[in-house]
């Protein structure tokens, strides 16, 4: 039979090893990347907001609504090309794991000045 000396000592044992190891899957896993969720809108010309800026590692999750006509957005450094419906917000999600300025623009021509509908997604370095 344990004495309460022993059965006391066993405890404090056993506290130390289950702080150890909280330590230690604390330690193996990192804290989750941010979710960046960002509403967006598409429009005649221009993206709002039209400058993204995000951090390496983050989970970006884009929320796009088309106000006036059917539009898209490409990110090729992210091989990012979607249709945008007109009234329907659509996601676009991805990791920016790539640090860098990265131009997006309408994918679907929306007029004449469909070349000048862009913006940058600008993805920080720690």
């Amino acid at each position: 039979m344990i004495r309460l000396k022993e059965s006391r000592f066993l405890f404090l044992i056993l506290l130390a090893f289950l702080a150890l190891a909280g330590a230690a899957s604390t330690a193996q896993n990192p804290p989750a990347a941010k979710v960046n969720l960002i509403r967006m809108t598409a429009r005649k010309y221009q993206f709002d907001p039209s400058v993204i800026t995000v951090r390496k590692g983050d989970h970006v999750k884009l929320v796009i609504t088309a106000l006036d006509h059917d539009h898209g957005i490409e990110i090729a450094g992210y091989g990012i090309k979607q249709k945008l419906k007109k009234g329907i917000p659509t996601t676009v999600e991805f990791t920016a794991d790539k640090p860098g300025t990265f131009e997006f623009r309408c994918s679907q021509f929306c007029g004449l000045g469909h070349r000048r509908m862009k913006g940058k997604l600008v993805v920080q370095e720690d």
